[in-house]
């Protein structure tokens, strides 16, 4: 089942023995076991029974509360793991060569999956004007290795993100949309509202995986720390973003999976978001990518989109413990 995705206004989700329900006005929308429960996402009002409360927090169930636009709220988050080794390791690095060492990782296998998506595209519609981007992007890739500075590292993940970005509008194959900039809160228009729901996805799912493995969640590298924000699952979300998000996302667009009527606006603020139909088609494709496999390029091996998140996370537990060389990030071409 993985993760569960409450998508009804006002719905109640409570627990009959051991199976986890959902139910709105009165009427009962899911009934599964709670062994095949791996996450839970509210999107929109929800009420949860304390029961369930209890239930998710002894079973180690992340759940997380997201608004209908995609902004993250919050989640309830099960005890920290008794791993202190992997938290020793993690502060230990602050300020040190490793996390340098780290950012530039994080950094380098964004901006690949960046370039290797546009150049994936350019081979399927050569008359597309993706070079210049691809070039930039690559510009911004090549000093990474001799980059000794984390802001420096930032800058350069920056410029080589305003150039994907520059050109994504281009990626989109459906005459309804459009795409000119990357607005967050709100965002204004389709595309942006389905990337911004996207990585608040893929922010419970990363977040999950960081928390299983024993990391502090809020102790980053790249991501500059601040109060309540999960800096290292955003550091960890980075080389994902182009791989699944942005996957999903065009592949909804291009594959005329969602139409404009998919779409409301709220007319105080401007922000759009999916109709309850847009969303179940949305999730419905956000899931299965997560499921879909390919060969780890470090594992050599064939893994899911959703067993990645740990392995990456596993693979920088490695590196801060001094157990490898590197932190190897995800890249896939």
């Amino acid at each position: 089942m993985g993760t569960i995705y409450v998508t009804r206004e006002d719905s109640f989700i409570g627990k009959t023995d051991e199976r986890l329900t959902v139910k709105a006005e009165k009427k009962m929308i899911l009934d599964v076991p709670l062994i095949k429960v791996e996450g839970v996402v509210a999107l929109g009002r929800t009420t949860v029974s304390p029961a369930v409360v209890t239930e998710l927090l002894q079973r180690h169930i992340p759940l997380s509360f997201l608004k209908v636009t995609g902004r993250y709220l919050g989640r309830l988050e099960p005890e920290m793991t008794k791993n202190i080794f992997v938290r020793k390791a993690q502060w230990g690095a602050v300020g040190e060569d490793q996390a340098v060492d780290v950012v530039r990782g994080l950094v380098r296998g964004k901006l690949k999956n960046y370039r290797n998506g546009l150049m994936r595209r350019l081979r399927q519609s050569p008359d597309l004007p993706l070079q210049e981007s691809i070039t930039k992007i690559e510009q911004a890739i090549k000093p990474i290795a001799r980059t000794e500075q984390v802001d420096s590292l930032r800058g350069l993940e920056g410029a080589g993100s305003a150039a994907y970005f520059g050109c994504f509008g281009q990626l989109i194959q459906n005459e309804g949309f459009s795409f000119c900039s990357r607005r967050r809160r709100p965002p204004t228009d389709p595309v942006n509202s389905l990337l911004s729901l996207g990585y608040a996805l893929l922010r419970h799912d990363i977040q999950s995986a960081v928390n299983i493995v024993g990391f502090d969640p809020y102790l980053g590298y790249l991501h500059v720390t601040h109060y309540g924000r999960p800096a290292l699952a955003l550091d960890l979300m980075e080389e994902f973003r182009p791989l699944v998000v942005d996957a999903v996302v065009l592949a909804a667009l291009n594959q005329n999976k969602l139409t404009l009527e998919d779409f409301t606006t709220e007319p105080l603020s401007g922000a759009v978001s999916l109709t309850p139909e847009g969303l179940k088609v949305f999730l419905r494709l956000y899931e299965q990518k997560k499921q879909s496999k390919f060969k780890h390029p470090v594992l050599k091996r064939q893994c899911t989109y959703q067993e990645a998140f740990e392995i990456q996370a596993r693979l920088l537990a490695k590196f801060l413990l001094g157990e490898t060389e590197e932190y190897p990030p995800l890249v896939v071409r």
